[in-house]
């Protein structure tokens, strides 16, 4: 004969006073997706319609691109919300469909090591980007760089 703990029914005082994760996270999962359709369809404009198109996507338009403050919050914005979002979502269905304990809490924290690790690299691409480093070897610059 197992014996099992029952919790005790929570007061709906109790109830109301502590932070409903899940709702929250549904609530994030709408305002991000709806901010992620216009800076992605935003990133597209830019790079693949506007000027000359695709092949206006060089080494040279990224730099250009990030010498802007602009883009580079609006780069890192995408990059934070879609990797949060996506991290979210396999949270989700790793709690719907991953039955034994162990396992969902290995894979709970592959995920979030992924996402944390993902975005403290991409943020720091976006942010100490530069083209043309002091110091490099004039052949290993590209050519828009001033010489040096």
């Amino acid at each position: 004969m197992t014996t099992e703990t029952i919790a005790p029914p929570r007061s709906a005082d109790a109830a109301r006073r502590t932070t409903n994760w899940e709702k929250w996270g549904w609530i994030y999962m709408r305002a991000s997706g709806v901010l992620l359709v216009v800076l992605i369809f935003g990133h597209l404009f830019v790079n693949m319609v506007a000027g000359e198109g695709v092949k206006q996507i060089d080494f040279a338009f990224v730099a250009g691109k990030w010498a802007s403050p602009f883009w580079q919050i609006w780069d890192t914005l995408m990059l934070w919300l879609a990797l949060i979002h996506g991290s979210n979502g396999m949270r989700t269905i790793i709690n719907d469909y991953v039955a034994k304990p162990g396992v969902r809490k290995t894979l709970l924290v592959a995920v979030l090591a992924a996402c944390v690790l993902l975005i403290v690299l991409g943020t720091l691409v976006c942010w100490t980007f530069n083209p043309c480093p002091a110091g490099a070897a004039a052949a290993d610059l590209p050519s828009f760089c001033p010489a040096q």
